[in-house]
């Protein structure tokens, strides 16, 4: 299993994709934001699981989908010393 770790950017882009729905729907923000933590989720066991993110071409920055939205990750690979 991995860690994930979430940018600043990552959240803040989140909370506002919830403010925008909230407008709405506070119900289907929180809905959303749940799908988004649910989704990454996966990410910990399966961190190769996402594609390569096309205009990038690099092996450790990929993409996940969740309906219209792109989960942009990065994997970082740390030497451990066991």
């Amino acid at each position: 299993m991995v860690n994930v770790n979430w940018t600043k950017r990552a959240l803040k882009d989140i909370d506002h994709i919830a403010d925008y729905i909230a407008k709405d729907s506070v119900h289907y923000a929180k809905i959303q934001v749940r799908r988004f933590l649910d989704k990454v989720e996966i990410l910990k066991l399966f961190p190769n699981i996402g594609r390569i993110v096309p205009e990038k071409g690099q092996s450790d920055i990929r993409e996940i989908n969740l309906g219209n939205y792109r989960i942009i990750y990065r994997i970082e690979y740390i030497n451990s010393t066991s």
